[in-house]
């Protein structure tokens, strides 16, 4: 109640009953009033273009040089096996494959993290933050002289750095667009396949005119570059109101932790699927190098297979993102399902390739369908539980993606040490991407399911609301005829 109304009321209150009655009965009309005057807000618009177009060409660069850095390390794989060993060692693949691993798993195991900042933060602070000490990991790596240095420098700092800065990229996207959202998403994610296109031949040239150590110094020009990018990311997005009726720290705790995008069914079974999904995935861009050299001679253009990833990667980030667009709802799941099927096979398919005409092939399906299964993560994010929430969902989904991203390439190495071949390893990383797809195919049904149990729970609210004001309105009714009527006074 405002002041006004405050001291309106003081006079009324010594005044006589029938008085205060008739008050209370306009104060109770005026808080009516209030509560329906105070609508919810109206849903954010982004404005789908602006500043949003530099946001998305710095978070381009952003995908470019984190994951084309960890894309390219089968280059870095066959360099540091000369550096650090001898091929009399017999774990020195399964040893040498845990810097890469180490990288890329952490990546996505600190997302949950990066996401309690992003939310806590902003995009900005956080990407600026990240670069800065991804940064200072590839600077680092650059001066020591031991693998177990590499693990801390490279797999640890390095791609913690990596995680703080790429998240936000995905989650800015969400403020500025909505109708272009796979459109924008598959732009900013085919920056991976350019640098995944260039950076071979590049690494492959700097390695052998400078050595490893000067090739790490001149990686991390990237990461310098992507920290005036990271400052790009104005954030527009309103933020949600919080509850004044809860006091002390449970406020921060429900930003912190958002324990509400796993209500949802369909979230849960993508954030599991997915994972299961990737115990095979990372392991043809560690091993396919080193594969090819066993296979084919080390004369053989083997940075072509790069190439032939990154390139489809592209388009197929391209065409898929502006294909999602048009897929209704988390039916958009169902192209992820089909790029896992894709992947599996081709996986299985490496070992039988005799000829490197048909590893090219194999390379170019395989990257077409990476380019899909990347460029829609965000736009399934935001369908399963909304713009309020997508920054954790899209943290704990990448966490959870650490554990089969840093252990598939390991195991890998483990059993061409053990069996002299990769063709178990190729075959045994083609499996999983099989099942995770197939679990996947339970999220469409799981939401329809859930969308029209919350229809039919709306539309016997909205009956029994007309049932009530109908029961009220005969009720004024009946209530006016006793006050019209003669006899009713005394």
């Amino acid at each position: 109640m405002s002041k006004g109304e405050s001291d309106a009321t003081a006079p009324v209150n010594a005044g006589e009953p029938a008085a205060k009655q008739e008050n209370e009965n306009e104060n109770g009309d005026g808080k009516s009033a209030l509560r329906e005057e105070k609508a919810p807000p109206a849903e954010f618009e982004p404005p789908e273009g602006g500043w949003g177009w530099v946001v998305m060409l710095a978070a381009m660069w952003c995908n470019g040089s984190v994951f084309g850095i960890q894309n390219a390390f089968g280059i870095l794989f066959v360099y540091l096996l000369k550096e650090f060993g001898s091929e009399d060692d017999e774990d020195l693949r399964f040893r040498t494959a845990w810097v890469g691993s180490l990288s890329m798993g952490m990546i996505f195991f600190c997302s949950p993290i990066v996401s309690v900042f992003t939310d806590l933060f902003g995009c900005r602070i956080t990407a600026v933050g990240g670069a800065a000490v991804g940064f200072v990991g590839l600077v680092a790596s650059s001066v020591v002289r031991s693998l177990g240095a590499l693990y801390f420098t490279y797999g640890i700092v390095f791609a913690c750095g990596c995680s703080f800065a790429y998240q936000p990229s995905l989650v800015i996207l969400g403020h500025y667009f909505k109708r272009r959202l796979g459109l924008v998403n598959g732009i900013v994610t085919a920056g991976s396949s350019v640098f995944t296109i260039t950076l071979p031949y590049v690494l492959t040239g700097l390695l052998e005119r400078v050595g490893l150590y000067n090739t790490l110094r001149v990686l991390s020009i990237f990461m310098f570059i992507l920290v005036l990018a990271g400052f790009t990311y104005k954030p527009i997005l309103p933020k949600p109101e919080s509850s004044g009726k809860t006091g002390g720290r449970c406020p921060a705790l429900n930003r912190v932790f958002n324990l509400k995008i796993w209500k949802s069914l369909g979230y849960r079974i993508w954030a599991f699927g997915i994972p299961a999904a990737l115990y095979g995935y990372f392991v043809p861009y560690v091993h396919l190098m080193k594969h090819v050299e066993e296979r084919f001679g080390e004369g053989t253009n083997k940075e072509l297979l790069l190439m032939c990833i990154g390139i489809t990667s592209g388009v197929g980030r391209l065409i898929f993102g502006q294909l999602a667009d048009y897929v209704p709802g988390v039916n958009k799941v169902f192209l992820q399902v089909s790029s896992f099927l894709v992947i599996g096979v081709m996986s299985m398919m490496i070992p039988l390739c005799n000829i490197f005409g048909g590893l090219i092939a194999v390379c170019l399906l395989m990257g077409l369908f990476d380019g899909c299964f990347i460029c829609i993560m965000a736009p399934i994010a935001f369908e399963l539980v909304g713009s309020q929430n997508v920054s954790q969902a899209i943290g704990f989904l990448l966490g959870m993606m650490s554990v089969p991203m840093t252990v598939g390439p390991p195991i890998a190495g483990f059993l061409r040490d053990r069996l002299g071949s990769y063709d178990v390893a190729f075959y045994l990383a083609g499996i999983p991407p099989i099942i995770g797809g197939a679990v996947l195919c339970l999220i469409p049904w799981v939401e329809t399911r859930r969308r029209r149990k919350g229809e039919e729970a709306a539309t016997d609210a909205a009956e029994k609301m007309l049932e009530q004001k109908s029961a009220d309105a005969q009720d004024d009714a009946g209530a006016r005829e006793k006050t019209d009527d003669p006899e009713s006074i005394v």
